[in-house]
């Protein structure tokens, strides 16, 4: 695979995926903080910045993955960004948050895939992607709890 076409796979993908939540989550401040939401909940201010990392890192495994012959873990990387890129659309814009909570989970199952199939051959490109599991798995029993709170 060519160079050019390799920071294309690596990069385009984070980067619509952070477009996507960031133009259907332009009113998530306001909606987030009249949301019933448990007292471990972070401040709105600290999704901005903690997504940043994540999408960078997601790049850089996107990079470390885009010119394997076997696709198999970049079908995964790019499926759990797909995913990622659903759920902020749906919890946010649609208020569907159970929907959200669906694709959440999803998400987590497919970042553990990805981890695992990248394990396998490459260590770092696992590694890179725990924080984002971390993260995932918090914001899904943040979403959890939030559905909890907020019956429809």
């Amino acid at each position: 695979m060519n160079r050019a076409l390799r920071a294309v796979l690596a990069i385009a993908p984070p980067v619509a995926a952070a477009a996507i939540g960031g133009l259907s989550a332009r009113d998530a401040p306001e909606s987030y903080g009249r949301l019933d939401t448990p007292p471990w909940s972070p401040p709105a201010s600290a999704f901005g910045p903690a997504w940043t990392v994540l999408y960078a890192l997601n790049g850089v495994v996107g990079w470390r993955t885009a010119g394997r012959e076997d696709r198999t873990a970049l079908t995964l990387h790019l499926g759990q960004l797909a995913l990622n890129a659903a759920w902020t659309p749906l919890f946010f814009a649609a208020e569907r948050r159970r929907a959200a909570l669906g694709v959440v989970l999803a998400l987590d199952a497919a970042i553990v895939a990805e981890m695992v199939v990248l394990a396998r051959e490459d260590e770092t490109a696992a590694a890179l992607l725990a924080p984002y599991l971390a993260w995932c798995g918090y914001a899904t029993a943040l979403n959890a709890s939030i559905v909890h709170r907020n019956p429809d």
